[in-house]
């Protein structure tokens, strides 16, 4: 098995790529995992990993720079696939963040929160998101496997997917609203929070997806 993990050239990609060996370790599935900017080893790979750091419009334009677009939108068809904050942005059709076209594979927009919004305390929230939050799993998925819920993940956003079809959702926080952080269909899976900095939940995350036929 082949998995590939998209280097675009922006993010958190070495920490990515050792959970995602680390969890393999705890799978016990055979993997070759290679961190790749050459599109055609993402086409040769079984499985994809987008993780994702820094603007959308910044990973859009490189996208299409470095002709991965089209080898993560041929994978987006078949193969097991997860995207990781802005790499599970991007799945949607639009984005506030610079008025940005995304690939188009769930209905939706991408939004900033709103500011000088307070908690239930009336304490001022801070945008970007950042740091610990629960996450509701809102309906079962195999990548759930093991994991608890309620279960807290790490989040570091300005910008939130709002899908149109609520039967995409998997899971949801609140900041200070209930929001949508997870989200799949059929063989694609993506969270707003980033897996590589969710400790143990994380990495049973990424463990599941290795485990996964995608179905």
């Amino acid at each position: 098995m082949k998995v590939a993990v998209v280097d675009y050239g922006m993010g958190n990609l070495h920490s990515v790529l050792k959970s995602v060996q680390a969890a393999q370790s705890l799978s016990g599935k055979t993997a070759e995992i290679y961190l790749t900017d050459r599109p055609e080893d993402v086409s040769a790979a079984d499985k994809i990993i987008f993780p994702g750091q820094g603007a959308m419009p910044d990973c859009m334009a490189a996208l299409r720079k470095s002709g991965l677009g089209e080898a993560v939108a041929d994978g987006l068809e078949n193969k097991p696939f997860f995207g990781i904050c802005v790499g599970a942005q991007l799945l949607f059709e639009h984005s506030e963040e610079g008025d940005t076209a995304g690939l188009g594979r769930f209905k939706g927009r991408v939004k900033r929160f709103l500011p000088n919004q307070t908690d239930a305390q009336g304490n001022r929230l801070k945008v970007p998101h950042m740091g610990w939050n629960t996450v509701r799993q809102t309906r079962p998925h195999p990548l759930f496997k093991d994991i608890a819920p309620n279960s807290r993940f790490y989040f570091v956003h300005s910008y939130y997917f709002a899908p149109e079809d609520p039967d995409v959702v998997l899971g949801t926080s609140e900041y200070p609203h209930e929001f949508a952080c997870i989200v799949g269909k059929d063989n694609v899976f993506a969270t707003q929070f980033h897996t590589e900095k969710s400790h143990d939940a994380g990495l049973l995350l990424l463990r599941n997806f290795l485990d996964w036929n995608g179905g």
